[in-house]
């Protein structure tokens, strides 16, 4: 698996880079969202990678953010009907943010507007991905709009840490209150995510 790919930024137009690393140049399909942020031809760059093995291609995927890569691979991997082309043009078409928004909004209408989604590929969208980040991006909204306490902070980060390790949100709600009360208020997000974990 290649992970990611470090060395000179050869080319790069809005949907492909070229990388030389150590004299090997790599091509990489890229999503406009990355592309805003590449430097300059000929300056060195950091790019993350997703490999994807066809029996009749290996196409290398390029992104500059973690974030990008995590929601390329989340629509690939859990929506049923859209393959690496489909997830690129939907990152090409909404940052990351504004997809988790409309995923927790049920805004089907705003996905629909996006190339190569129709409505009832933006209804899927929204169904299979509510629960993986949907709450996700509705307690971020909440925490960036009203500011929480430090208290009620530290029960969101650790709620938002379980949701992205596959927990549901009613899940992941009802094992960060057992372990907060197992383990007092003092707990960090980590050790009180590491008791959620450890539940049978």
């Amino acid at each position: 698996m290649i992970t990611f790919l470090h060395g000179k930024l050869v080319e790069a137009i809005p949907t492909l880079v070229v990388v030389e690393v150590q004299g090997v140049g790599y091509e990489a399909l890229i999503p406009l969202s990355s592309f805003d942020k590449l430097p300059l031809p000929g300056q060195e760059v950091r790019l993350l990678t997703q490999l994807i093995v066809r029996e009749d291609a290996h196409t290398l995927y390029g992104f500059m953010t973690a974030a990008e890569r995590d929601l390329f691979r989340l629509l690939i991997n859990s929506v049923s009907g859209i393959g690496p082309k489909t997830a690129l043009n939907i990152l090409s078409g909404m940052n990351v943010t504004t997809f988790r928004g409309a995923v927790a909004g049920s805004d089907v209408k705003s996905l629909s507007q996006i190339s190569g989604v129709g409505k009832k590929t933006a209804e899927r969208i929204v169904v299979e991905l509510r629960d993986k980040i949907g709450a996700a991006a509705a307690m971020e909204a909440a925490s960036a709009k009203h500011g929480l306490t430090p208290d009620d902070q530290k029960t969101t980060d650790a709620m938002l840490a379980l949701v992205a390790l596959g927990f549901k949100q009613n899940e992941a709600s009802d094992a960060v209150r057992a372990a907060r009360a197992m383990l007092g208020m003092q707990a960090t997000v980590e050790q009180i995510v590491r008791a959620c974990l450890k539940k049978p």
